[in-house]
């Protein structure tokens, strides 16, 4: 099993930043992927941004720009560097794990295997 805990949320203005951050206990060595999704109310989660194990990376068309994610040495922890916030990226967000390429490639979460609680972000106009 792994356990996924995420920090890191809050409230900001339009144009702020915040980073959000994803600590990954247990048995990391099975991951493959880590990415961060997002749900705002009344629809759907999606994907925001993935990480592989060799570092590549891949972002979602809206936040491409903007948004940076990224691992430490170990790769026990992923962030979500978030600039320029709009308040379309109010949401919930949350980190996600996986074994397999899908994950990172297609920002599909039907490949995540695990979750974290999910974060709160608010962005005001």
């Amino acid at each position: 099993q792994v356990q996924l805990v995420e920090s890191g949320g809050g409230s900001v203005q339009a144009g702020g930043s915040l980073r959000l951050s994803c600590a990954a206990s247990g048995y990391t060595y099975s991951i493959y992927c880590m990415g961060w999704f997002r749900q705002a109310p009344g629809k759907e989660r999606e994907g925001v941004a993935t990480i592989e194990s060799d570092g590549s990376t891949t972002y979602a068309d809206s936040v491409q720009g903007r948004f940076t994610i990224s691992q430490d040495n170990a790769k026990n922890n992923t962030y979500l560097q978030m600039n320029s916030l709009k308040p379309e990226d109010t949401a919930v967000y949350y980190c996600a794990a996986g074994p397999s390429w899908h994950l990172c490639a297609l920002l599909d979460s039907d490949y995540a295997n695990y979750w974290g609680q999910g974060t709160q972000v608010t962005v005001s106009s």
